[in-house]
């Protein structure tokens, strides 16, 4: 028997030992410990590192522009129709399960950044466990940016399922790490730093050591209502993605009555509110870019050479949301840093036009920057 087979079997009897056990006040501690024990498993057949790809099983991708999407879902819910209305894409469109069995990448340019769309074959319920390509397509989705979930108007509930086959396979889609800071050392036992209270002391210690940690500060910004938040913080092998869910297929007169108390309902059940697109007739298409250029977090930042120029707004620099100025001033050139000491900047959140900021300064959509001395 293989080390992939023994993990495999460890995790299936871990899994039917939660399921058996009733969960409440009394049994918490043992759940906790429980699912310590499985996340520690499931580290363990995926590689052990955060975003791994699976122990190197997958598809192999050359990624290319300012951000990678995948389109994960149901076979035959339009996929590769989309992709190849959204890119240049050519890939093969047909009216039964399975017609992508390999990846498809296709460049989607929009307000001047290059998002590379990933047409993955369809992921059916079992995908965590290898069914119909499932660990392949899994390696995929860790490695992208962002996740497109789809199915159509038909098997709406589907987007449910394949949601909970990521969840199993360790991708947290739409949600934001726990506020928990772990630091691990090599001496100095396990120390807990909880003024929430979330849970006893002895029981985050026990976690803790289940999944590998002998010593080091685990430290909660915010008070954790599931021994499970606990678990994903320190687990090695998550990875939270943000999601655009999608329903297609639908046409005018669908969109038009789902608009009101149907859409409502189908937010209900996605948790999310979701796109209602055809991909075939191009309905939702403007809609679904501007999305994910919003759930991307992509921010366009011109140059200025000169202080008082005008900014090259033909090459744009893509940074993230949340980066710095700091880090514009590492993409142009690591040398760079030491040879200035002042940046000013224009643009909608400028206080005034030619601010001076700190490098600290998070950078905004088409935030224009001179750097110099």
């Amino acid at each position: 028997m293989t080390k992939e087979e023994i993990l495999k079997m460890q995790i299936s009897r871990i899994e039917k030992e939660i399921r058996d056990t009733p969960y409440h006040k009394g049994t918490e501690h043992y759940h906790g410990i429980l699912k310590a024990k499985l996340a520690k498993l499931k580290d363990d057949l995926n590689g052990g590192s955060k975003g791994s790809g699976g122990g190197g099983i997958g598809y192999a991708i050359k990624h290319s522009g300012d951000a990678s999407v995948v389109l994960v879902g149901l076979p035959s819910v339009g996929k590769s129709t989309l992709l190849n209305k959204l890119t240049n894409a050519e890939s093969k469109v047909g009216n039964y399960d399975f017609t992508t069995l390999g990846v498809v990448p296709g460049m989607l340019e929009y307000k001047g950044v290059k998002i590379q769309l990933l047409d993955l074959p369809g992921i059916v319920e079992g995908a965590a466990k290898n069914k119909g390509f499932g660990k392949k397509v899994i390696s995929v989705v860790r490695a992208a940016d962002l996740v497109i979930l789809m199915t159509d108007i038909q098997r709406v509930k589907w987007l449910e399922t394949v949601e909970e086959e990521l969840y199993r396979a360790g991708i947290r889609l739409g949600q934001r790490p726990p506020k928990i800071h772990i630091k691990r050392a090599s001496k100095g036992a396990i120390q807990v730093i909880d003024p929430y209270n979330s849970f006893e002391k002895n029981l985050v210690v026990e976690v803790a050591e289940e999944m590998g940690m002998d010593n080091g500060t685990i430290m909660f910004g915010e008070k954790i209502g599931k021994i499970d938040l606990l678990v994903d913080a320190l687990s090695k092998s998550l990875k939270y993605m943000p999601v655009v869910k999608v329903v297609n297929k639908v046409d005018d007169s669908q969109k038009s009555c789902l608009s009101a108390d149907r859409s409502k309902s189908l937010r209900v059940e996605s948790k999310k509110e979701i796109l209602l697109i055809s991909a075939e007739r191009g309905i939702g298409m403007e809609e679904l870019k501007e999305t994910l250029w919003r759930e991307l977090g992509l921010v366009r930042v011109y140059l200025r050479r000169e202080r008082n120029g005008e900014a090259d707004k033909k090459e744009p620099l893509i940074m993230r949301r949340n980066q710095t100025l700091d880090e514009v001033l590492k993409r142009i050139s690591n040398q760079m840093r030491d040879d200035v000491n002042k940046a000013c900047i224009w643009g909608k959140e400028a206080r005034f036009p030619g601010q001076e900021v700190s490098f600290g300064l998070a950078v905004f959509d088409e935030m224009e920057v001179w750097f110099g001395r």
